[in-house]
C-alpha cells in the first residue's frame, strides 16, 4: 500500500481534494487497493475549509507517505507555520513525490522546494508567484509540471489531471483511463496544455454568437467566411458581424484564428500528426501560415510547441 497523505490547514479550498476520487477509483479499478489515504494537519483534528466544511485529520508525525499533496488558500500572501513548513521540506527527503494542486504552489515556493525549479500555479497567480519567488521557473500556461520528485499543477481541476498522470505512471495508461472514464474527465489533459480556452474568453452573450462559435469549432477544416457563419445562425452577414464585435470584443475572423490555433496546438501537443496534416485540419490550409499564426500568438513555432509538451 502507498500512503498517499492530502495536507490541508485552516482555510483550505476543499475543491483541492477533488483528487482523492482519482485515487479512489484507481483502488477499484486496480482490483486490490494501492493508495492508502490520510488527511493530515500540522495539530490534527477537524479543519475547517473556505467553504464552512470540515475535514477530519491526523496530526503531523513520523509516518512515511509516498506522496504528499498540499493545496491552497484563497489568501495567497497568507504566511504558513514554521510547523507546516518544516514538515514540507521534510516531505521533500522523505516522500517519493510531493505535489500541489493550483495556488498550493505558494506552499511549496515558500518552503523553498521550488526553488531552480520548473512550477505551475493558477493562470491568474503565475505572475504573482514568480514575482515573490523569483528563483522558481513559472510555466504559468501549463497543467502540471513535473520536476523530478515535485509535481504542481494549475486551476483546482488541474488536479485530477495530475492524480491521473500519477496513477498512469505507477498502474499504467490502461487503468488511469479507466479511471477517467468512471470520473467521466478527458483523459488525460497533457501537462503541456494550455490552461485557456478560447471558447471561455469570447464569453458570448447571446445563443446565435454561441452557436456561431460552436459551429465553427465544428467546422474549423472550412473557410469559415462571415458568410458561412452568418447562414449557420440566420443572420445576415451584416448583423451578425456587428452582433458579433458588440458581444466578444473581437472580429469573427479574429476569433475563428484563436479557435484555429487552440485546436492545432492541442493536436500538435498530444498527437504525431505531421504539420501539413494539422495545418489542413484546422483550416490554415499550409505550414507556413500557421508557423506564422503560432508566432504570432505563442512566440515559438508548432515543433518547439510539440517538444516542450512531451518534454513536459
Amino acid at each position: 500500500m502507498q500512503r498517499t497523505g492530502f495536507i490541508i490547514f485552516d482555510g483550505f479550498q476543499s475543491m483541492n481534494l477533488a483528487a482523492l476520487s482519482v485515487f479512489e477509483y484507481a483502488n477499484h479499478t486496480h482490483g486490490k487497493p494501492l493508495y492508502d489515504m490520510y488527511m493530515i494537519s500540522e495539530n490534527g483534528g477537524l479543519i475547517r475549509s473556505s467553504t464552512g466544511m470540515t475535514v477530519g485529520t491526523e496530526a503531523f508525525d513520523k509516518k512515511a507517505f509516498d506522496t504528499l499533496i498540499i493545496g491552497g488558500h484563497p489568501n495567497t500572501a497568507l504566511a504558513s507555520s514554521p510547523g507546516m513548513l518544516r514538515y514540507l521540506r521534510k516531505g521533500l527527503k522523505t516522500a517519493r513525490r510531493i505535489a500541489s494542486v493550483c495556488v498550493g504552489a505558494f506552499k511549496l515556493a515558500e518552503a523553498g522546494i521550488l526553488d531552480g525549479r520548473r512550477a505551475t500555479t493558477h493562470w491568474r497567480h503565475a505572475r504573482e508567484l514568480q514575482t515573490r519567488y523569483p528563483k522558481v521557473q513559472v510555466e504559468e500556461d501549463r497543467i502540471f509540471v513535473i520536476d523530478g520528485s515535485v509535481w504542481t499543477s494549475a486551476g483546482m481541476t488541474a488536479g485530477i489531471d495530475l492524480a491521473l498522470a500519477m496513477v498512469e505512471k505507477d498502474l499504467g495508461a490502461d487503468i488511469a483511463r479507466s479511471v477517467a472514464q468512471k470520473l467521466v474527465v478527458y483523459h488525460r489533459r497533457a501537462g503541456g496544455q494550455s490552461q485557456h480556452s478560447a471558447l471561455l474568453e469570447l464569453e458570448p452573450k447571446s445563443d446565435r454568437v454561441q452557436k456561431a462559435l460552436v459551429y465553427a469549432k465544428a467546422n474549423l477544416h472550412t473557410a469559415l467566411s462571415v458568410e458561412q457563419l452568418a447562414e449557420a445562425v440566420h443572420l445576415s452577414p451584416r448583423q451578425f458581424s456587428r452582433a458579433f464585435r458588440a458581444e466578444t470584443g473581437q472580429s469573427p475572423a479574429k476569433a475563428v484564428e484563436s479557435l484555429r490555433l487552440e485546436a492545432a496546438r492541442l493536436m500538435m501537443e498530444q498527437g504525431s500528426h505531421s504539420t501539413d496534416f494539422v495545418a489542413r485540419e484546422t483550416g490554415f490550409l499550409d505550414p507556413r501560415r500557421m508557423r506564422q499564426a503560432f508566432l504570432r500568438s505563442f512566440g515559438l513555432p508548432p515543433q518547439v510547441i510539440r517538444r516542450s509538451a512531451r518534454v513536459g
